[in-house]
C-alpha cells in the first residue's frame, strides 16, 4: 500500500463540513468518491483537522492508502477532474506509511475574517462576518496576548468535552486590520510585514499544536465583545481561567474562516501522540 497525502483549497460555503455524513455533501465525500471514480478503490480519508460546515481552507492537508500505481505527482490532476470546481488539489506527493494528515501535525493555522463595514459586499459576504460598528483593533490584541502560551481552552470548546485534554499551545494569535482584500493569500499574514492600514478588512490569525471544536470561532466572538469596547482585557483573562463556555463570546459564523496552513516536520513525518 502506498500513501498519498494531498493539500486541498475549497470554498466551504455549500458544504456539510469535512466529515463524511449520511445524506449530504461534504468535501470528504467528494474527494472519496473521486479516488473511486478514477481506480475503482473505497479509501479513507484522513484530513488535518476536520472543518465545519461554511469553513474554507487555502492548506488542508489529506491521506490516503491507496494500491493504485499512479505516479504521486499525477494524483492532483487526475484527480481534479472528478471534482467540482470549487474543491481544487493544489499538490500530491507520497509519505511514509507511518504519516498521518491529523496526528503528525506540528502545528495548524487558521485565519478568521471580519468585514469591518456599514455597507454590504455581495461578493464578500460568503467569505467574511460583517460587523458594521467599529472595533478597535489595538484593544482586541493586547486581550488576544492573554491567549498566548499553554492554557486550558475549556472555555472557548463547544460542546465539552470532545478531546482527551482541551489543554493548548498558542504559539501565535495576531490580529491586524487590512487596507486591501488579502484574505485569500495563503502565507500568514506574520509573514508579509505589516500589511496593516485604515482598511476594511480585520483578519485574525492564531496558530497552535492542534485546536478544540469552534475553538477560533469562539475566540473571534469574544475578542469581538473587547473591540466594541463592552470587555476588557481582565474579561478575557476571566473567561479564560473560569474554564466555562457559556460565560465567553458568541461563536463567530463559520463563514469567516479559513484553515491557511498546517506545518509537519518533514524530516519525520510519524505519529505525534494523540490528545
Amino acid at each position: 500500500m502506498r500513501n498519498i497525502r494531498l493539500r486541498v483549497a475549497y470554498d466551504g460555503t455549500r458544504y456539510s463540513g469535512w466529515q463524511v455524513q449520511p445524506g449530504r455533501t461534504t468535501i470528504q465525500g467528494c474527494i472519496e468518491a473521486a479516488v473511486k471514480s478514477l481506480t475503482g478503490e473505497t479509501v479513507s480519508l484522513l484530513c488535518a483537522g476536520r472543518t465545519d460546515a461554511g469553513v474554507h481552507a487555502l492548506g488542508q492537508v489529506a491521506n490516503f492508502s491507496t494500491q493504485a500505481k499512479i505516479p504521486a505527482a499525477k494524483w492532483r490532476p487526475a484527480l481534479q477532474m472528478h471534482l467540482p470546481e470549487d474543491i481544487v488539489i493544489l499538490e500530491s506527493d507520497e509519505v511514509p506509511a507511518e504519516f498521518h494528515s491529523t496526528f503528525s501535525a506540528i502545528s495548524k493555522r487558521y485565519r478568521y475574517v471580519i468585514r469591518n463595514h456599514l455597507v454590504d459586499d455581495p461578493f464578500v459576504r460568503k467569505y467574511s462576518w460583517r460587523i458594521t460598528y467599529e472595533l478597535d483593533v489595538a484593544a482586541m490584541q493586547t486581550a488576544a496576548n492573554c491567549l498566548l502560551g499553554t492554557h486550558d481552552f475549556r472555555s472557548f470548546e463547544s460542546h465539552w468535552p470532545n478531546k482527551a485534554t482541551s489543554v493548548r499551545t498558542v504559539s501565535d494569535l495576531t490580529i491586524r486590520r487590512i487596507s486591501g482584500w488579502q484574505p485569500f493569500v495563503p502565507l500568514a499574514l506574520a509573514d508579509q510585514g505589516s500589511g496593516e492600514g485604515q482598511g476594511e478588512y480585520i483578519c485574525l490569525e492564531i496558530e497552535a499544536d492542534g485546536f478544540l471544536y469552534n475553538m477560533v470561532r469562539a475566540i473571534t466572538g469574544t475578542l469581538v465583545y473587547v473591540g466594541r469596547g463592552a470587555w476588557t482585557v481582565e474579561d478575557v483573562q476571566r473567561v479564560l481561567a473560569a474554564q466555562d463556555r457559556s460565560i465567553a463570546g458568541g461563536t463567530a459564523p463559520a463563514c469567516g474562516l479559513f484553515m491557511i496552513r498546517v506545518n509537519y516536520d518533514e524530516s519525520n513525518l510519524g505519529y505525534r501522540r494523540p490528545r
